[in-house]
């Protein structure tokens, strides 16, 4: 399994930072039941265990970067500890399963009916990831027109629910044909869905100077989701392929791992109110 998933998500496509790749187990081990997650964390691995898979294939690299140890005293090491002694195999698929095609922005576009996708921003020429199709993001058509507000809802709606919902930077009554979207932290391609043309561009993690500046040089409207919310779509599309593929059972991890938990807006005052809080 581990070479199929190589075939489909070349490691060589992942960025140089990134760490892609087999982290635990036997390659050759018997797989029968699948888990796929977003991020590797306590409670994502306790759901795989409880389901009895076999194996973890997820979005976010568990050791990113360099550690020292992985005492069972430490928060990864735990994790680590955990999932040789259950003799579960762990699998991650980051940058070079968003630069897929299809891969994680495809999902992503998929949840909103975009018709004749292109990346938004294509590998370098020559690199390993360079290709007919792929790249990180996907430019696309909506079905129906909407305004800004009312994409914003249904964004909302077609999204995995999260505290931190959808937010929306531009005018409300925008018409919006045209979006792109890119699924995780996507403000290093603010300049590229400019370039697009497109009239709105959804990702997460948007910062409050780059998003501002973009919006003043008069660059497309922007919503602004919850990074898992973006990715968790793809999941779907990676289980589908491994039963297909493998004829494998697949477990699909709904917990949201988002670090956000509340979110509140300021209540309306009263006049009342108003003078008491002056």
């Amino acid at each position: 399994m581990v070479a199929a998933l190589e075939r489909r998500y070349p490691p060589a496509w992942a960025e140089d930072w990134d760490r892609v790749g087999l982290v635990l187990g036997e390659p050759a081990a018997v797989v029968r039941r699948v888990a796929c997650v977003v991020d590797v964390v306590a409670e994502t691995v306790a759901e795989a265990l409880a389901a009895g898979a076999d194996l973890i294939v997820a979005h976010h690299p568990l050791l990113l970067r360099g550690v020292s140890s992985v005492a069972p005293t430490t928060y990864k090491g735990r994790i680590v500890h955990d999932l040789i002694r259950a003799d579960v195999a762990l699998y991650v698929a980051h940058t070079n399963a968003d630069v897929a095609d299809p891969g994680v922005s495809d999902a992503l576009a998929a949840r909103f009916g975009l018709t004749g996708l292109r990346p938004l921003h294509r590998p370098v020429p020559g690199s390993p990831a360079a290709g007919e199709g792929r790249g990180i993001g996907r430019v696309g058509e909506l079905p129906t027109p909407m305004t800004l507000a009312e994409l914003t809802r249904y964004a909302a709606a077609v999204l995995p629910a999260t505290a931190w919902g959808v937010r929306a930077a531009g005018d409300p009554q925008r018409l919006v044909r045209t979006l792109a979207v890119s699924g995780g932290s996507g403000d290093s391609f603010l300049a590229e869905a400019t370039a697009a043309g497109v009239d709105a561009f959804l990702t997460a993690d948007l910062r409050h100077h780059p998003a501002g500046e973009h919006l003043a040089a008069g660059g497309p409207a922007l919503l602004d989701a919850a990074h898992w919310a973006t990715e968790r779509p793809w999941l779907d599309d990676l289980a589908a392929h491994l039963r297909a593929e493998f004829g494998v059972e697949t477990f699909v991890s709904d917990l949201d791992t988002d670090p956000w938990t509340l979110h509140a807006a300021a209540p309306a005052l009263d006049d009342k109110e108003l003078h008491r809080e002056g």
